[in-house]
C-alpha cells in the first residue's frame, strides 16, 4: 500500500486497540496538534485526508500550547485507566522542546502518551534548516534528543522502512502497565512526506492485550506469612489500585482482614472516604489518623505505590524499628523498594489471591474500632475546616469545602501544584475511584486546566471541577481556548492568592520569610514589598472566551458554583482567598534542607527544627 510516512502513521494508529477483561478500547482516541513547517506537509496533510475520508478515524483538535496538549493527553489517559490515550504532534524546534515537561510528567506518573514531533531533514540537503540545532559532535543530534531521558521509548525514523518496527515498539510500551510513560517517535520532515510501499498487514486492526499478571506462588506465600504475623498492619493504596480497577478487591480484602487503608495522592479514591476502615491520606500531606497508624504499623502493605517522599514523609512516617513491607506492584522496580517482600503482580489479581490465602486472619476488634474512631475524628476536623467563617476572605479550606459540596458523587476534581494538592489530599471527601485527579508525581504548575480538558474529553458524562491558583493559572491557561472551541464544559475555580501560596508557606517554614513569593510592586527600598499588583485574572479568562463569575465570600462562591453547574461551556469562578490561613496539620514532616548557617534568626530557628525532624528519618533495610 503506497502511502507517505505521515499517512501510514495516521492509518496505523487508527487501527490499534487495547483489551482487558474482555473489553476493547481504542488505544489512540484522537490527536492534539500545532502545525509548523516540520509537520504540516506530513502529518498535517495526512490528518486532513483522514478527516475528509472519515471524521471519526483520527479526530484532530487544535491546541494552544505544546506542553498543555501533552498534559491533556496525560489527563485523558489517567481518566481512562491507561487503556486509551491521545497522540500529540508538533513541528521541529520550540514546538518539540515545549513537550519535554509534559513528557516528564507522563513518565513520572506512568501515564501513556504518544509524542510525534517533526525533526530535521534526514537527507541533510538543506541543512541547517530553520530551527535546527547544529551540534559539532554529530549531524544526527537534534533538539528532539532532549526527549530521550523523559521518554520510556524513543526512536527517530530516518527511513520509511524503519516505521513498522518503530510503531510496533511504541505500542508495546504504551500498552505495558509496568513500562508505560511518554513514547516519542521523532519524524524528520522530509521523511514524513516520503512515499513508500508499506505492507497492508501493518494497517489491519490490532488488539494489544493488557495482562493481569498473577503473583508468583513463592512471593505470595512469603507475603502471606509476613502479613499473618502482624499485629498492627496497614495498607497503603496507590494509583495502581485504581488503574487496575481493583477498588472492590481492596475493599473486600480490608473488610475480610480488618486492615485499615491509607491512600497516596494517586491512590486517593481507592476507598470511599467514610468507610470505617478508611484512614484517608498518608504522609506529608496526610491525615492525623493515617499518620498515627503509619507510625505504629509493624507491617505495611503497599499496593500499587511507588513510595514517593510525600507518601513516606521523607522516610519518617513508618517509625516502628522493626517495620516490614509487602510491596504489591506490577513493576518490579517499585516492588523491590524498602527491602519489602516483592509481589510483582496486577493489583486486583494479587488482592484476590491475598484475600483467599489469608482466610481466617483478622486484626483485633479494638484495632478496627480505633481506626474507625480516628477516621471519624478527622472527618470532624474536615467539617470544621470547610466552615471556618473567621476571616473576611474565604480560606482555601473553605473553597475546597464549597467545591466538594457542589460536586456530585461521580464528579471529578482536578488539581496539580501549589498548596492546593496537599490540602485536597487530606480534606477532599472522595466518593468514586475516578473522582479525585491530582497530579502530584511531577507537581507541575500549569497542568490543571489542560489536564482538566483531557479528563472531560475522557469522561464527558461527569462534571469536572478544575482547582487552580493564580500562580499556576498565569503559567498556562491557554487550553481554555481549546475547551471553548471544542464546546467542552469545564468549571474552573480560580483561587486568587496574589502570589505563590505554597512556596510562600514553605519559604516561611525554612526561615526564608516568604521571599520572592508574593505578586507585589517594588517598594521604596527596592524590595518586592509594595502594593499588590493589579492583575485581573477574571478579565483574562473572559478574554479567552470563558464565562466568568466572581466571588469574594463563601456564600458568593457557593452560589457561583451552583450557577456554573447549570451553565454550558467553560465557566471560570474567580474567588479571592486568604493565603495565610493554613489547613489542619498532618502531624508529619517533609525533608526540605535548611541553610546550616545564617545571620537570620528565622533561618537558625528553622534549622534547629530541621535537625530535629531528621532524627526521625531512616532507611528501611
Amino acid at each position: 500500500m503506497r502511502l507517505t510516512v505521515g499517512q501510514a502513521v495516521v492509518r496505523f494508529l487508527a487501527a490499534q486497540r487495547t483489551e482487558r477483561d474482555g473489553t476493547e478500547h481504542r488505544l489512540i482516541e484522537g490527536w492534539f496538534g500545532i502545525f509548523g513547517h516540520g509537520n504540516v506537509a506530513g502529518l498535517g496533510q495526512a490528518l486532513l485526508e483522514a478527516e475528509l475520508t472519515d471524521p471519526h478515524a483520527a479526530p484532530f483538535r487544535q491546541a494552544r500550547n505544546e506542553q498543555g496538549m501533552v498534559h491533556a493527553a496525560a489527563g485523558f489517559a489517567r481518566m481512562r485507566n491507561r487503556m486509551s490515550t491521545l497522540a500529540c504532534t508538533t513541528s521541529i524546534g520550540p514546538g518539540a522542546t515545549n513537550m519535554v515537561t509534559g513528557a516528564a510528567l507522563a513518565t513520572v506518573n506512568r501515564l501513556p502518551v504518544l509524542l510525534l514531533p517533526g525533526d530535521v531533514f534526514a537527507t541533510r540537503v538543506a541543512n541547517p534548516v530553520l530551527q535546527e540545532l547544529e551540534d559539532p559532535r554529530g549531524f544526527d543530534i537534534s533538539v528532539n534528543d532532549t526527549l530521550r531521558p523523559v521518554s520510556r521509548f524513543f526512536d527517530r525514523i530516518w527511513r520509511p522502512q524503519q516505521l513498522p518496527s518503530a510503531l510496533l515498539g511504541a505500542m508495546r510500551v504504551l500498552t505495558d502497565p509496568a513500562e508505560t510513560g511518554a513514547v516519542t517517535l521523532a519524524l524528520p520532515q522530509d521523511v514524513q512526506a516520503e512515499a513508500y510501499d508499506f505492507p497492508e498487514a501493518l494497517f489491519r486492526p490490532r488488539v494489544w492485550h493488557v495482562p493481569r499478571p498473577l503473583p508468583e506462588p513463592g512471593a505470595l506465600a512469603r507475603a502471606v506469612a509476613l502479613i499473618a504475623s502482624a499485629e498492627r498492619p496497614l495498607i497503603v493504596a496507590g494509583g495502581g489500585v485504581i488503574y487496575s480497577e481493583a477498588t472492590e478487591a481492596l475493599r473486600a480484602f480490608a473488610e475480610a482482614t480488618g486492615i485499615p487503608v491509607a491512600e497516596t495522592q494517586a491512590g486517593k479514591g481507592a476507598m470511599v472516604y467514610d468507610h470505617p476502615l478508611s484512614l484517608g491520606a498518608v504522609g506529608a500531606t496526610g491525615t492525623v489518623a493515617a499518620n498515627e497508624f503509619a507510625r505504629e504499623a509493624d507491617v505495611v502493605i503497599g499496593i500499587g505505590t511507588r513510595w514517593s517522599d510525600f507518601t513516606t514523609a521523607s522516610r519518617s512516617a513508618f517509625a516502628d524499628p522493626r517495620v516490614r513491607f509487602v510491596n504489591v506492584n506490577i513493576a518490579a522496580f517499585d516492588a523491590a523498594k524498602h527491602s519489602g517482600e516483592a509481589v510483582v503482580a496486577d493489583a486486583r489479581a494479587a488482592l484476590e489471591a491475598l484475600t483467599t490465602r489469608l482466610d481466617g486472619f483478622r486484626t483485633s476488634a479494638g484495632y478496627q474500632e480505633r481506626a474507625a474512631r480516628m477516621a471519624a475524628d478527622w472527618d470532624a476536623v474536615v467539617e470544621r475546616a470547610y466552615h471556618l467563617g473567621s476571616t473576611p476572605l474565604p480560606a482555601q479550606t473553605e473553597v475546597i469545602g464549597a467545591v466538594n459540596d457542589a460536586a456530585g458523587p461521580r464528579d471529578v476534581v482536578v488539581c496539580a501544584a501549589g498548596s492546593m494538592p496537599g490540602d485536597l489530599h487530606k480534606l477532599w471527601r472522595t466518593r468514586d475511584p475516578k473522582g479525585y485527579h491530582v497530579e502530584y508525581g511531577f507537581s507541575c504548575m500549569g497542568y490543571e486546566i489542560a489536564g482538566g480538558l483531557g479528563v472531560k474529553l475522557a469522561a464527558p458524562d461527569r462534571e469536572v471541577f478544575v482547582l487552580v491558583g493564580d500562580g499556576s493559572y498565569l503559567m498556562m491557561a491557554q487550553e481554555l481556548v481549546t475547551a471553548v472551541q471544542e464546546g467542552v464544559k469545564l468549571i474552573v475555580v480560580l483561587v486568587q492568592n496574589h502570589g505563590y501560596a505554597s512556596i510562600g508557606r514553605l519559604s516561611a517554614s525554612v526561615g526564608a520569610q516568604r521571599f520572592g513569593t508574593a505578586y507585589r510592586y517594588r517598594d521604596d527600598n527596592g524590595r518586592l514589598g509594595g502594593d499588590t499588583l493589579p492583575v485581573d485574572l477574571a478579565a483574562n479568562a473572559a478574554s479567552l472566551g470563558a464565562s466568568v463569575l466572581r466571588a469574594t465570600t463563601v456564600a458568593e462562591l457557593r452560589d457561583a458554583l451552583a450557577r456554573a453547574r447549570e451553565a454550558g461551556g467553560v465557566t471560570v469562578v474567580h474567588v479571592d482567598a486568604d493565603p495565610l490561613v493554613d489547613a489542619p496539620s498532618s502531624d508529619s514532616w517533609w525533608d526540605v534542607p535548611v541553610a546550616e548557617t545564617s545571620s537570620l534568626e528565622t533561618v537558625r530557628t528553622a534549622h534547629t527544627a530541621y535537625v530535629n525532624g531528621k532524627r526521625g528519618q531512616r532507611d528501611y533495610l
